[in-house]
């Protein structure tokens, strides 16, 4: 995997106050993570786990995740609700004369 694909990887710094330092985190490797004393510190030392972590996976014959940049979204899932809450918002949505796919894109949305 090149550099630049690397690049695509979706990463954080944060404060960790439990620590005292910052936590940098990489969306895709949710078990990896970097504490340093300066942000940059962090991510330049997350990036470095990753790419360890990328290596290592290629190796082994392993695929990496694809990073979720690149990732094709269809705008569609599926969530499951207590029927209770399925009835009150049909019921919310009647009432607004609208349907319930575009009162819980709605409701997510806001």
């Amino acid at each position: 995997m090149s550099t630049k694909r690397l690049d695509h990887y979706t990463y954080r710094v944060t404060w960790s106050p439990e620590d005292n330092e910052y936590l940098a985190l990489c969306a895709e490797f949710p078990s990896l993570s970097w504490l340093a004393a300066a942000p940059e510190s962090a991510l330049s030392g997350i990036r470095k786990v990753v790419a360890g972590a990328v290596a290592d996976m290629r190796a082994n014959g392993e695929v990496p995740p694809t990073p979720l940049a690149e990732k094709h979204y269809s705008g569609q899932f599926r969530i499951r609700i207590p029927p209770h809450v399925h009835r009150a918002l049909a019921l919310e949505a009647a009432d607004q004369g609208i349907s319930l796919n575009r009162l819980a894109s709605a409701k997510l949305t806001s």
